[in-house]
């Protein structure tokens, strides 16, 4: 693919390829004695169609991880190929308006404008996108619709539960359709319950054929919600395998928060 010749107003069209491949990525912060490598030669595949669980101690490299998938922070080395396109070989720009093409993201704090409504929060991603509001809000409301919030649409966020904001959070990162959806702890901040509902739209909502869903979380009771677990600790992706069938117990259990031991990296494929 020719990224560095194409004219920078060209749309940049991504592979239907896997949807993330992540090799030998390499991060550090610091200089010389203060310098702390906190990614130590990554590698791992996230395929189209998939909702891969990222887990591990904290400290251990999630969010970085995340946070270069994203184009959001520079690597020092490797490489990052994102939906057919290699991220690491993008200009800033041309990362950012990538990223705003294909990407979604849900965090563990809301981040919604306390002025908006509901239907107007989730409208915000269309409308810097250059969609009219008339067609931004049909979209809007359509979308939190879809994930049990259609009676809710003129309501103010300090009228919603912690539930129902994270909702509207998921809407807003899905209304502009990304194939790369990006969540960061989108549970810890509710009750078990409504992390439970919450995973279940990322699941259903979230994960499409030609979509993938990255969740970094702690949390064993919502590890059914994935296809797959990655565990990263100490900036190394140490085992990755198949999402448990049914809910864990959080007591009893082995390993990071009642994931079972790591089977090696060969789990990948």
């Amino acid at each position: 693919m020719e990224i560095e010749t194409r004219d920078e107003s060209e749309p940049i069209a991504p592979s239907h390829a896997a949807a993330v491949k992540v090799r030998g990525v390499i991060k550090s912060f610091g200089r010389g004695d203060a310098k702390v490598t906190v990614l130590r030669g990554i590698d791992l595949d996230v395929r189209l169609g998939e909702l891969l669980l990222l887990v591990g101690e904290s400290g251990g490299g999630k969010t970085t991880l995340l946070s270069a998938i994203a184009g959001i922070l520079e690597i020092d080395e490797g490489e990052l190929d994102i939906l057919g396109v290699p991220l690491h070989a993008l200009s800033g720009a041309r990362k950012t308006r990538f990223r705003g093409e294909t990407m979604g993201f849900v965090f563990q704090q809301f981040n919604l404008l306390p002025a908006l409504t509901a239907a107007e929060n989730v409208a915000v991603p269309l409308l810097i996108a250059g969609t009219s509001r008339a067609d931004a809000l049909q979209r809007a409301q359509a979308m939190l619709t879809r994930v049990g919030l259609g009676d809710r649409t003129e309501f103010l966020p300090a009228n919603l539960s912690g539930g129902q904001q994270q909702r509207v959070a998921i809407a807003r990162a899905l209304v502009a359709e990304p194939r790369l959806l990006i969540c960061d702890e989108p549970t810890a901040a509710l009750d078990g319950e409504n992390g439970q509902k919450v995973m279940a739209i990322l699941r259903d909502v979230g994960r499409a054929p030609d979509r993938a869903v990255i969740v970094v979380t702690h949390d064993s009771r919502v590890f059914h919600y994935g296809d797959r677990i990655a565990e990263l600790t100490d900036g190394r992706i140490v085992g990755i395998r198949a999402a448990p069938t049914a809910p864990l117990h959080p007591l009893g259990m082995t390993g990071v928060r009642g994931l079972p031991e790591a089977a090696g990296p060969e789990a990948q494929p």
